[in-house]
Protein backbone atom coordinates (compact mmCIF):
# COMPACT_ATOMS: atom_id res chain seq x y z
CA UNK A 1 0.00 0.00 0.00
CA UNK A 2 2.76 2.56 1.06
CA UNK A 3 4.50 1.32 -2.21
CA UNK A 4 1.73 2.57 -4.57
CA UNK A 5 0.89 5.44 -2.85
CA UNK A 6 4.79 6.58 -3.38
CA UNK A 7 4.74 5.66 -7.16
CA UNK A 8 1.37 7.64 -7.31
CA UNK A 9 2.99 10.85 -5.77
CA UNK A 10 6.51 10.18 -7.88
CA UNK A 11 4.12 10.07 -11.12
CA UNK A 12 1.88 13.10 -9.88
CA UNK A 13 5.05 15.46 -9.43
CA UNK A 14 6.57 14.21 -12.99
CA UNK A 15 3.62 15.04 -14.61
CA UNK A 16 4.56 18.29 -16.85
CA UNK A 17 2.53 21.02 -15.80
CA UNK A 18 0.39 23.52 -16.83
CA UNK A 19 1.87 26.64 -17.77
CA UNK A 20 -0.62 29.24 -16.73
CA UNK A 21 1.69 32.08 -19.60
CA UNK A 22 1.68 29.59 -22.59
CA UNK A 23 -0.03 30.90 -25.37
CA UNK A 24 -2.59 28.72 -27.40
CA UNK A 25 -1.46 27.82 -31.03
CA UNK A 26 -3.91 30.06 -32.83
CA UNK A 27 -1.40 33.12 -30.69
CA UNK A 28 1.97 31.63 -30.82
CA UNK A 29 2.05 28.68 -33.42
CA UNK A 30 5.97 29.01 -33.29
CA UNK A 31 6.69 28.06 -29.60
CA UNK A 32 4.14 24.63 -30.60
CA UNK A 33 5.38 21.50 -31.96
CA UNK A 34 3.99 18.42 -33.22
CA UNK A 35 4.78 15.12 -32.58
CA UNK A 36 3.43 12.27 -34.38
CA UNK A 37 3.50 8.66 -32.63
CA UNK A 38 2.89 5.15 -33.69
CA UNK A 39 3.29 2.24 -31.55
CA UNK A 40 3.68 -1.50 -31.83
CA UNK A 41 2.32 -3.77 -29.28
CA UNK A 42 2.82 -7.15 -28.35
CA UNK A 43 -1.60 -7.34 -28.83
CA UNK A 44 -4.70 -5.31 -28.06
CA UNK A 45 -4.70 -4.83 -24.27
CA UNK A 46 -2.65 -2.27 -22.45
CA UNK A 47 -1.26 -3.38 -19.45
CA UNK A 48 -0.93 -7.09 -20.33
CA UNK A 49 0.19 -6.74 -23.51
CA UNK A 50 3.24 -4.60 -24.09
CA UNK A 51 4.80 -1.82 -26.26
CA UNK A 52 7.99 -3.23 -28.67
CA UNK A 53 8.55 -0.14 -30.66
CA UNK A 54 7.83 3.45 -31.02
CA UNK A 55 8.28 5.88 -33.87
CA UNK A 56 8.18 9.61 -33.58
CA UNK A 57 8.19 12.18 -36.16
CA UNK A 58 8.83 15.74 -34.63
CA UNK A 59 7.50 18.66 -36.85
CA UNK A 60 6.29 22.31 -36.27
CA UNK A 61 2.41 23.09 -37.09
CA UNK A 62 2.81 23.34 -40.74
CA UNK A 63 4.45 19.78 -41.59
CA UNK A 64 7.92 20.70 -41.66
CA UNK A 65 9.87 17.70 -40.31
CA UNK A 66 12.33 18.84 -37.45
CA UNK A 67 13.73 15.13 -36.54
CA UNK A 68 13.19 12.24 -35.99
CA UNK A 69 13.38 8.66 -33.27
CA UNK A 70 12.85 5.23 -33.31
CA UNK A 71 13.26 3.04 -30.31
CA UNK A 72 13.07 -1.24 -30.31
CA UNK A 73 11.92 -2.40 -26.79
CA UNK A 74 12.10 -5.42 -25.31
CA UNK A 75 9.42 -5.83 -23.72
CA UNK A 76 8.96 -7.51 -19.79
CA UNK A 77 6.77 -10.50 -20.76
CA UNK A 78 7.27 -11.34 -24.55
CA UNK A 79 5.31 -14.72 -23.99
CA UNK A 80 2.54 -12.66 -24.01
CA UNK A 81 2.92 -11.94 -27.29
CA UNK A 82 -0.84 -12.73 -29.49
CA UNK A 83 -0.74 -13.96 -33.32
CA UNK A 84 -2.23 -11.24 -34.52
CA UNK A 85 0.11 -8.76 -33.11
CA UNK A 86 3.27 -11.39 -34.51
CA UNK A 87 1.30 -11.71 -37.60
CA UNK A 88 1.49 -7.65 -38.15
CA UNK A 89 5.18 -6.79 -36.98
CA UNK A 90 6.84 -9.95 -37.24
CA UNK A 91 7.97 -9.69 -33.17
CA UNK A 92 10.00 -12.78 -31.84
CA UNK A 93 12.18 -12.41 -28.52
CA UNK A 94 15.07 -14.02 -30.54
CA UNK A 95 14.79 -11.50 -33.51
CA UNK A 96 14.52 -7.97 -31.28
CA UNK A 97 17.41 -9.35 -29.21
CA UNK A 98 19.27 -9.69 -32.45
CA UNK A 99 17.88 -5.91 -33.56
CA UNK A 100 19.33 -4.63 -30.25
CA UNK A 101 16.32 -3.86 -28.61
CA UNK A 102 16.82 -2.22 -25.47
CA UNK A 103 14.89 -2.41 -21.70
CA UNK A 104 12.21 -0.51 -20.93
CA UNK A 105 13.88 1.84 -18.85
CA UNK A 106 16.67 2.61 -21.19
CA UNK A 107 13.93 3.40 -23.98
CA UNK A 108 12.06 5.88 -21.87
CA UNK A 109 15.19 7.26 -21.16
CA UNK A 110 15.96 8.05 -24.93
CA UNK A 111 12.05 9.54 -25.82
CA UNK A 112 12.44 11.89 -22.92
CA UNK A 113 15.84 13.27 -24.07
CA UNK A 114 15.11 13.21 -27.72
CA UNK A 115 11.71 15.41 -26.97
CA UNK A 116 13.66 17.76 -24.32
CA UNK A 117 16.58 18.07 -26.95
CA UNK A 118 14.08 18.92 -30.13
CA UNK A 119 11.75 20.40 -28.39
CA UNK A 120 13.65 22.90 -25.64
CA UNK A 121 10.76 24.76 -24.08
CA UNK A 122 8.29 24.88 -26.59
CA UNK A 123 5.20 22.81 -26.15
CA UNK A 124 4.78 19.47 -27.98
CA UNK A 125 1.17 18.29 -29.17
CA UNK A 126 1.17 14.37 -29.37
CA UNK A 127 -0.65 13.23 -32.80
CA UNK A 128 -1.33 9.38 -33.37
CA UNK A 129 -4.16 7.36 -35.91
CA UNK A 130 -6.30 6.32 -33.32
CA UNK A 131 -4.99 7.93 -30.25
CA UNK A 132 -6.98 6.42 -27.08
CA UNK A 133 -4.38 2.75 -28.29
CA UNK A 134 -1.32 4.48 -28.66
CA UNK A 135 -1.61 6.96 -25.58
CA UNK A 136 -2.86 3.90 -23.39
CA UNK A 137 0.61 1.88 -24.24
CA UNK A 138 2.50 4.65 -23.31
CA UNK A 139 1.29 5.45 -20.50
CA UNK A 140 1.98 2.01 -19.18
CA UNK A 141 5.13 2.03 -21.01
CA UNK A 142 6.02 4.79 -18.81
CA UNK A 143 4.58 3.71 -15.50
CA UNK A 144 6.64 0.77 -15.74
CA UNK A 145 9.44 2.93 -15.50
CA UNK A 146 8.22 4.90 -12.55
CA UNK A 147 7.83 7.99 -14.89
CA UNK A 148 4.79 9.79 -16.62
CA UNK A 149 4.70 10.30 -20.66
CA UNK A 150 2.25 13.21 -19.75
CA UNK A 151 5.73 15.13 -18.89
CA UNK A 152 6.82 15.08 -22.68
CA UNK A 153 3.28 16.30 -24.13
CA UNK A 154 0.67 18.95 -23.81
CA UNK A 155 -2.47 17.73 -22.29
CA UNK A 156 -4.63 17.40 -24.97
CA UNK A 157 -3.81 14.34 -27.98
CA UNK A 158 -4.82 15.04 -31.46
CA UNK A 159 -6.20 12.37 -33.90
CA UNK A 160 -5.62 12.14 -37.45
CA UNK A 161 -8.99 10.43 -38.79
CA UNK A 162 -10.82 12.70 -36.35
CA UNK A 163 -8.89 15.49 -38.44
CA UNK A 164 -9.73 14.14 -41.88
CA UNK A 165 -13.34 13.11 -40.62
CA UNK A 166 -13.67 16.97 -40.01
CA UNK A 167 -12.67 17.77 -43.70
CA UNK A 168 -15.81 15.39 -44.99
CA UNK A 169 -13.18 12.30 -45.71
CA UNK A 170 -14.73 9.22 -44.91
CA UNK A 171 -11.75 7.28 -45.32
CA UNK A 172 -11.51 5.63 -42.09
CA UNK A 173 -8.57 3.59 -42.30
CA UNK A 174 -4.90 5.20 -43.03
CA UNK A 175 -4.22 2.60 -46.13
CA UNK A 176 -7.50 4.35 -47.42
CA UNK A 177 -6.07 7.46 -46.87
CA UNK A 178 -2.92 7.01 -47.97
CA UNK A 179 -4.96 5.52 -51.69
CA UNK A 180 -7.15 8.74 -51.37
CA UNK A 181 -4.62 11.58 -51.48
CA UNK A 182 -1.67 8.93 -53.84
CA UNK A 183 0.66 8.69 -51.43
CA UNK A 184 3.12 5.37 -50.71
CA UNK A 185 1.41 3.54 -47.54
CA UNK A 186 3.50 2.56 -45.01
CA UNK A 187 5.51 -1.14 -45.16
CA UNK A 188 2.42 -4.16 -44.45
CA UNK A 189 4.74 -6.98 -44.51
CA UNK A 190 5.84 -8.20 -41.09
CA UNK A 191 9.79 -7.48 -40.88
CA UNK A 192 9.51 -3.56 -42.28
CA UNK A 193 6.35 -2.70 -40.67
CA UNK A 194 7.21 -0.57 -37.57
CA UNK A 195 6.42 2.25 -35.50
CA UNK A 196 8.57 4.61 -37.25
CA UNK A 197 6.74 3.60 -40.78
CA UNK A 198 3.58 4.17 -39.13
CA UNK A 199 4.57 7.60 -37.81
CA UNK A 200 5.87 8.81 -41.02
CA UNK A 201 2.95 7.75 -42.40
CA UNK A 202 1.05 9.59 -39.96
CA UNK A 203 3.17 13.10 -40.62
CA UNK A 204 2.49 12.30 -44.57
CA UNK A 205 -1.14 12.17 -43.89
CA UNK A 206 -1.08 15.36 -42.14
CA UNK A 207 0.54 17.21 -44.74
CA UNK A 208 -1.93 15.93 -47.10
CA UNK A 209 -4.74 17.20 -44.55
CA UNK A 210 -3.17 20.50 -44.93
CA UNK A 211 -3.31 20.86 -48.71
CA UNK A 212 -6.36 19.36 -48.85
CA UNK A 213 -7.99 22.16 -46.37
CA UNK A 214 -6.47 24.93 -48.19
CA UNK A 215 -8.58 24.18 -51.65
CA UNK A 216 -11.50 22.60 -49.92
Amino acid sequence: MHKSFALITALLITVKPLNAQVLPPSEDPQNWLLAFVDVETTGLIPGYHEMIDIGVVMSDLEGNEIDRLFVRIMPPHPERISQGAAAVNGFSPERWQSLNAVPVKAAVDSLIHFHKSVSGNREVLMVAYNCSFDAAFLDHLFRTAGKSWRELYFYYILDIPSMAWALGLRQLFGTDLAKFFGIPDEARTPNEHTGITGADLNYRIYRELLKYRSIN
